[in-house]
């Protein structure tokens, strides 16, 4: 597959990357000639310097035998009119990242076929959504939706002092008495372990656990984890992003406090949001922030346009008592140095567009596809084809690709967490997680012929 990316910031890149790994035929736009030539010594792609807006470039770019084309430069201008521009060639599949609401107000684009674009990103909703579907499940670090929501994939950090430290999956799963779960991944440093039977949990390990919705209280309370919403909520920083998470979580009765430094700002906010406090203080200002019960939060969201800020109100919040706290990042490369800080969540809003520009461009023949955070995996929705080579066939009989594991099976209605001797049905949908290096077999495992 032939794919263009205009823009080679930290979206563009981290795309670049994901699929420069699968040997996709990739080539990276940008003006900045010092950074293609950076990426280009560092990825398996071409580069051409130059505007994705003009005819040249793209036409130099290969724009006529095309795929898929996403445009996510820091200009939206530039991306929606290279897509508009891409739209008289065949290529199946456009993307365009916007940031301006103005751009995104309901009625400016009715219907994105009219412009021929698939899909128009906003990351700062894309931030919001991810925030709002954190905040239902406290425990969980990451999270992702399979069959309309009935199955979850939910990600816990295992701390020190946890019972379940040094035993193996084996004598996890025999334990627990019912089989409910399946842990699919751990994600242990930068590695990305697919468990099997005599694997342990170590203290610092983010695991990932495939569950039924209702069977999610159980679960947890066997790991010694515990999840409830969120009652006393404390945001950081009233722009775009803080604004839209509080009108959300206003919308779910939480108690909701948004700080905001400046006074002009405060005005807008106490005028549109409802039952919201506004309060026209100092992010890092301990005093006040303590006089309105920051050490009683639930949650802390800090959501400034300062990283630093981010993480020291995080900090801060965190040392006086605060339960919890999700920190907005815009450096990426930040990510992993916060957690033995303390900070329990740290999200790069440019991850997040990239992980929903990756999901859009995966479905198609599958179902629901969810990029994991911070990793090399992603899990993936496939329906089982008519095939000799999978119907009623247990599962410890497929010789199923090393690196996948097969974390549920969707059958109608019915929700099974499969063992090894549940037997594989046609029609069924598989959700598969799998790390980047087993992304070829699994497509041509599934691509077998009868």
């Amino acid at each position: 597959m032939r794919i263009i990316i205009v823009g080679a910031g930290q979206v563009g890149f981290h795309i670049c990357e994901r699929f420069s790994l699968e040997n996709q035929d990739v080539v990276l736009i940008d003006t900045d000639e010092k950074k293609l030539k950076r990426i280009e010594r560092d990825l398996n792609i071409m580069t051409i310097h130059g505007s994705g807006a003009s005819a040249r470039i793209l036409a130099e770019a290969g724009i006529a035998k095309t795929d898929l084309f996403i445009a996510v430069t820091d200009s939206d201008e530039v991306n929606l009119i290279s897509c508009i521009m891409s739209s008289q060639y065949k290529v199946k599949t456009r993307i365009a990242r916007v940031r301006n609401q103005d751009f995104l107000e309901e009625g400016m684009f009715p219907d994105t076929k009219v412009l021929d674009i698939d899909m128009i990103i906003s990351p700062d909703q894309a931030m919001t959504d991810e925030i709002v579907s954190l905040c239902h499940i406290s425990a969980a670090f990451d999270m992702a939706k399979f069959a309309d929501g009935r199955l979850m994939l939910l990600g816990y950090l295992i701390r020190e002092g946890n019972p379940r430290l040094g035993t193996t999956l084996d004598k996890l799963m025999k334990a627990h008495g019912s089989h409910n779960f399946i842990m699919t991944a751990i994600i242990r440093g930068r590695e990305t372990i697919i468990p099997r039977g005599s694997d342990i949990i170590q203290a610092g390990d983010k695991i990932y656990i495939m569950v039924r919705r209702e069977d999610i209280f159980r679960v947890e309370k066997f790991f010694h984890l515990s999840s409830q919403a969120p009652h006393k909520v404390f945001i950081i920083g009233g722009g775009r992003i803080g604004y839209a998470v509080a009108r959300a979580l206003e919308d779910l009765n939480i108690e909701v406090f948004l700080v905001e430094n400046s006074r002009q700002r405060c005005e807008f906010l106490s005028e549109n949001l409802g039952s919201t406090t506004v309060l026209n203080i100092d992010g890092l200002d301990a005093h006040d922030l303590l006089d309105e019960g920051i050490d009683q939060a639930d949650l802390v969201i800090s959501l400034t346009s300062n990283d630093s800020n981010n993480i020291m109100s995080s900090l801060l919040a965190k040392y006086h008592g605060a339960k919890r706290c999700i920190t907005k990042i815009t450096r990426h490369d930040f990510v992993p140095l916060l957690g033995p800080l303390g900070i329990d969540i740290a999200l790069s809003s440019r991850q997040v567009a990239a992980s929903m520009i990756l999901r859009f461009v995966r479905r198609g023949a599958v179902g629901t596809v969810a990029t994991i955070m911070n990793s090399d995996a992603e899990a993936m929705e496939i329906k089982v084809q008519m095939s000799r080579n999978f119907d009623n066939i247990a599962l410890k009989d497929l010789d199923f690709p090393k690196g996948a594991v097969i974390g549920a099976i969707v059958r109608g209605r019915k929700i099974i967490i499969p063992s090894g001797n549940t037997r594989v049905q046609a029609g069924d949908n598989l959700v598969v997680f799998f790390t980047r290096d087993a992304v070829k077999m699994i497509e041509q495992y599934f691509d077998q012929e009868e």
